[in-house]
């Protein structure tokens, strides 16, 4: 599994907003974003207007960059909504969003989804009573996503429920007040539970070139 090792607030510069890649502390006045003016890099300050290509390319790689994603497996989540009927954009939306490592972070499990991704992989997440360390499952409806009933693992959720500023669970998602955690997948989430702000259709056009 590929991830970004470099420092991520540079990424949130990049695309001009937040985009949570270390949970709650995004919401505190230590955010990047709020500090910093422009860019990051020398030649932060570009003169001219953005063409049609590089607005479109900032869309795909806000929504890379939000779910922590690559080119080659956003290229295969692409062409697997382009063959769903319906909406292409909105099944692409769709299809990210139903990651676990996205789902774990939805319901509070975890801050961010790079901290969602370490606790699935080290073996803390189990789905549907089995143990699951593959951060990319698709979830479906019915899914029972809980958190392993062993001591260390119920401290590291408990605490990441208990932290300030964690925002409230998505009407798709259920989560009980159980020990350990747990969590259901009620229905597949549509274009109103999509929480980052972006146009899906311009990554289409760009991706259907």
């Amino acid at each position: 599994m590929g991830r970004h090792i470099g420092p991520v607030c540079r990424l949130c510069r990049r695309e001009g907003l937040k985009l949570f890649l270390k949970g709650t502390r995004c919401d505190t006045p230590k955010c990047a974003v709020e500090r910093r003016e422009g860019v990051p890099g020398m030649h932060q300050f570009r003169r001219g207007k953005a063409s049609e290509y590089s607005i479109r390319l900032r869309e795909k790689q806000k929504v890379k960059r939000y779910y922590g994603v690559f080119e080659r497996q956003f290229r295969k989540y692409f062409d697997l909504a382009s063959r769903r009927p319906g909406n292409t954009g909105d099944a692409l939306m769709a299809l990210l969003e139903r990651r676990l490592d996205n789902v774990v972070t939805r319901l509070g499990f975890a801050t961010s989804r790079p901290q969602a991704r370490q606790m699935i992989t080290h073996g803390h997440i189990t789905i549907n009573g089995r143990k699951l360390d593959i951060p990319s499952y698709l979830v479906r409806p019915g899914d029972q996503i809980q958190v392993k009933d062993r001591e260390h693992s119920r401290k590291l959720a408990a605490s990441n429920l208990s932290a300030e500023g964690m925002p409230p669970v998505p009407e798709w998602l259920d989560r009980s007040g159980t020990e350990p955690p747990e969590g259901r997948v009620s229905r597949l989430p549509g274009t109103q539970d999509i929480s980052l702000p972006v146009t899906p259709q311009l990554i289409v056009e760009l991706l259907s070139r």
